[in-house]
Formats: C-alpha cells, sequence, structure tokens
C-alpha cells in the first residue's frame, strides 16, 4: 500500500490542491485533501492514466506489422508517456492481413496490453483519402467486416467508414449491433449524410477537420454536422501541426472536454526523429518531426499524447480539461469509466505525476512504476 501526497490532483469534476492518492495493489483505494505522510510528489500534477483511441504506432514499430514485439514496442513507447490505455489502430491494408493483424491484435488484448483493436479503414472515400493508399479502399462490405471482426474476437471496439459511400449506413448499423463504435471519417459526404451516419448509430468523428469536407457557410459538411450532433465525441489532433492553435481552442470553447478526445494518430516515426518510415503501404518523411507523404499531405503524427495535452494547454485550454478530453471522455466513449478513466476508489492506479513544465515525470499502471519518479519508491505494492 503506498499514499502519493502533496499533489494537485485532476479529479473528474475538480481539482484538489492538497491531494492525496492512498493505492491498494492495482487500485485506487482512497482520494482525499490535506497533509499526509507518503510518497511526496511536491505540487506536482497527477493526472489519471491517458488514454489514446487513435494510435498507430512508436519507436520505429507499427500496429500493422502484425508481430507481436513490434506491438509491444508501440505499446511499452506509449506507455512510458503516460498512455495506460490504448486501442491499437490499423491503417488500410488488404483484406488477408488486416485480418492476420486484427488476430495478432487479440492476443495482445487478451494480455490486458492495450484496451482493444481500432480499423481506419479501408471503408473510406478515396477522394478525403489522407494517408491511405487509395488501391486498398474499398466500398462499404458487410461480409469483409464480419470477417474482420470474427478475427477479432469482439476486441475490434472502433472502426471509421466514410458514410456517404453506398452501404454504409448499413455496415454502421452492423457494426452497432457487434457492440463496435463507429467514427465519421475521411469523408466527403455532406452535412445530411453525414448527420444520416449518425443517425444509422455512429458516436463519434474521426479526427475533426482533418481527411473530411472544409466547413463552408454554405455548404456546412461533416465538420458541423459532427459538432451539431448531441453527444457525439469529436477526435482532436492538437499536436501543432493537424490544427491551428484557435481551431483547437475554438473547439474546445465550444464542444468542452466532454465530447472531446485529444488522440495522437501517432505512427511509428513518434520517439524516433526524423527519416523515412512506412505507413501501411505508404512512404512516410519526417523533417523536423511532421510527417508527411511524398505529395505533401500530412501523414499521422509523431506525438505522444502527453505531449498533446501540454500542447492544448499551451493554446489556452486549461490542463485539467485537456486531461479529461485524454481520458475519462474517451473511457466513458467506450464504457471503460468503470475501470479507468479517472482518479477514483475502486479504479484501476493508472496514474501520471508532471514536471511544472507538463513533461511526464512518473507513470504508474495497474499499481505498478512504467516510469519512477525520481526518489519514489519502483513499485507501489
Amino acid at each position: 500500500m503506498t499514499v502519493f501526497s502533496h499533489a494537485r490532483l485532476v479529479l473528474a469534476d475538480r481539482v484538489l490542491e492538497n491531494g492525496w492518492v492512498r493505492v491498494d495493489g492495482d487500485t485506487i483505494a482512497e482520494v482525499g485533501e490535506g497533509d499526509v505522510d507518503g510518497t511526496d510528489l511536491g505540487g506536482r500534477w497527477l493526472t489519471p492514466g491517458l488514454i489514446d483511441i487513435h494510435v498507430h504506432g512508436g519507436n520505429g514499430a507499427s500496429y500493422n506489422a502484425a508481430e507481436p514485439g513490434a506491438i509491444q514496442t508501440v505499446t511499452d513507447f506509449h506507455r512510458s508517456y503516460g498512455t495506460t490505455t490504448m486501442l491499437g489502430g490499423l491503417v488500410t491494408g488488404k483484406p488477408d492481413d488486416m485480418r492476420t493483424a486484427t488476430a495478432v491484435l487479440a492476443d495482445s488484448c487478451d494480455a490486458g496490453e492495450i484496451g482493444g483493436i481500432y480499423l481506419e479503414g479501408p471503408f473510406l472515400n478515396v477522394a478525403r483519402k489522407g494517408a491511405h493508399d487509395p488501391e486498398l479502399l474499398r466500398m462499404p462490405d458487410v461480409a469483409l467486416m464480419e470477417s474482420v471482426l470474427e478475427a477479432g474476437r469482439g476486441h475490434v471496439k472502433q472502426v471509421t467508414i466514410a458514410p456517404e459511400l453506398p452501404g454504409a449506413l448499413d455496415l454502421i448499423k452492423r457494426c452497432a449491433d457487434h457492440g463496435v463504435i463507429t467514427a465519421v471519417g475521411h469523408t466527403d459526404g455532406s452535412y445530411e449524410q453525414v448527420r444520416a451516419g449518425f443517425d444509422a448509430g455512429a458516436l463519434m468523428a474521426t479526427h475533426l477537420f482533418n481527411g473530411m469536407r472544409p466547413l463552408h457557410h454554405r455548404d456546412p459538411g461533416p465538420i458541423a454536422a459532427s459538432m451539431a450532433q448531441a453527444g457525439a465525441i469529436c477526435e482532436v489532433i492538437a499536436d501543432g501541426v493537424h490544427l491551428a492553435d484557435g481551431t483547437v481552442e475554438m473547439l474546445f470553447g465550444v464542444l468542452g472536454s466532454s465530447r472531446i478526445a485529444l488522440v495522437t494518430d501517432a505512427m511509428s516515426a513518434a520517439g524516433v526523429g526524423d527519416g523515412e518510415f512506412q505507413l501501411g503501404h505508404l512512404k512516410v518523411h519526417v523533417i523536423d518531426g511532421v510527417a508527411r507523404l511524398e505529395n505533401g499531405s500530412i501523414a499521422s503524427s509523431t506525438a505522444t499524447l502527453a505531449q498533446v495535452v501540454a500542447r492544448t494547454t499551451g493554446m489556452g485550454v486549461a490542463f485539467p480539461d485537456a486531461v479529461r478530453a485524454a481520458s475519462l471522455t474517451p473511457a466513458r466513449l467506450h464504457s471503460l469509466d468503470k475501470s479507468v478513466g479517472a482518479i477514483a476508489p475502486g479504479l484501476r492506479a493508472d496514474l501520471v505525476a508532471w514536471n511544472d513544465d507538463l513533461t511526464v515525470a512518473g507513470v504508474l499502471r495497474a499499481g505498478s512504476w512504467v516510469r519512477p519518479i525520481e526518489g519514489a519508491p519502483h513499485a507501489a505494492r
């Protein structure tokens, strides 16, 4: 049993300026405020573990590799920077490759390493393909989706579909029947077509503004449709590349942290540096930390979710709001909030301590140190 004291605790509904957390085994046992004995965090921020529902790679490895070692490399890298729960994201691939990769990722889910699987493609609009191989994009296909879901053994949690494609609405309904959350994305759909996708059961938008028809006052399109849909969660990549600072600040002001899921969309280059990389079947060049295809299009990101949270705070968003958008909101979206996503008794002891400059000082997952804080014990149990 360990107590972490003298911390600014970011709770679901408030901040405790002089808070403490008691961890018993892998579980948060008690939370309080005031002076108590324990591991003194010296006034650092202490937040829930972060949750990234859209991540493809990191530290030179990719989830699409369909290799246990590569999957663990990606997971360990992002976990060391505070992302204690993540969905393993697959970009568009050949059907057999997607089934194989889904099956290998399902093994990692069974082992409790990742929280589920995310399919970004292949049912995307080629007009808004982004960093997806246009030769591999397909019209919505129920049989193909069923085969991938079967390979995932119940672990596929999220899929992006362009709702204007023929058969898309039926596929969205079928995904909902399987308990899979559909996001509208990589779409050139009209406002009405995207609203039809939400009516069919979609619950979120993939990286709002990116990979979709732009907003126009006489052609509102998918951006306005997603923002207008009551309760819809909007992914936001606030890495300083995908969106202008003012756009992110506006989204938090209009939607609030309860409707924004901060994500990285990170690829294998995250944590590596500049160079040439592969994203699915496409070649990506990273220069000054920005990943682009050979045609100049932005291709994924090189950020960690902690960096996205810090960057969002620098855009004028309150740090607790940025944290909630990277923890509690995605947890609620995926019905994980009974186990993770907040600092509360009974939840898994996933905690992130932050330095004053909003770099990660320490990471605790399930009560054990992933990244120990200097001077703190190496295990909380």
